[in-house]
């Protein structure tokens, strides 16, 4: 059933037009139905073929103001590594009495960061860190001696993207308090660094389609051309 918020929502959404990235991060302050600081998402459609190694696309990205939410760090270390751990903002930090956690089902953390040590540990906490995308990887720079620097990259608004089996970038770029500009701002920092990834090897259209969203809002529509130039 659609509350009457959504219905009214809706009518304040043009199906037919694609806006640009500023018109759209103005429009979904408008349109959001929610009494909670709703999420804002963008969903970015790749021409790209996420089963071949080199076309699944994924990075990390610092937003110039965060995402909103104070992420929870769990840090997997060596003894000597914990006082930089705790000293650099860390949620939680340890190594056996956490896998045993993890194990036992708890995953009440947003980010892990691990040493490059401890992996050989990790690696059969697989089936429960992986469908949950918590599982540390070098790549997203989740797996580095440097703790500090990891976990005060996380903490100031560096994220994680990756394109899902359907070619599919969603990644959260604010919240619906933020101004239009910071909105508008933080998702040209995440398109621009996913399109410095394109791999050599797709062919035609590489950013296919873009839309926006907050939590329980319709989607927006963001012409491409906008946010390439």
């Amino acid at each position: 059933m659609i509350t009457k918020k959504r219905k009214v929502a809706n009518t304040k959404v043009d199906a037919n037009k694609a806006y640009s990235l500023k018109e759209a991060s103005s429009l979904v302050k408008e349109i959001n139905t929610t009494k909670f600081d709703s999420s804002v998402d963008l969903h970015i459609k790749l021409g790209v073929d996420p089963k071949k190694a080199d076309q699944a696309i994924r990075g990390t990205v610092s937003l110039p103001h965060g995402t909103g939410k104070t992420k929870r760090v769990l840090v997997l270390c060596t003894p000597d590594k914990e006082a930089e751990a705790k000293a650099a903002g860390a949620d939680h930090v340890g190594l056996d009495e956490y896998i045993t956690k993890i194990e036992g089902g708890w995953t009440d953390i947003d980010v892990i960061v691990a040493t490059p040590s401890v992996m050989p540990k990790i690696g059969r906490l697989g089936k429960v860190l992986g469908p949950r995308n918590l599982m540390p990887n070098s790549k997203t720079g989740t797996v580095t001696n440097d703790v500090a620097g990891a976990i005060t990259d996380l903490k100031g608004g560096k994220i994680a993207f990756k394109v899902d089996k359907v070619g599919i970038i969603h990644a959260s770029i604010g919240r619906v308090s933020f101004t239009p500009e910071k909105i508008a701002e933080n998702g040209i920092e995440l398109i621009n660094a996913i399109i410095k990834l394109k791999p050599s090897t797709s062919k035609g259209t590489y950013l296919k389609g873009v839309s926006m969203a907050s939590t329980m809002s319709p989607g927006i529509a963001i012409d491409t051309k906008s946010v390439q130039n």
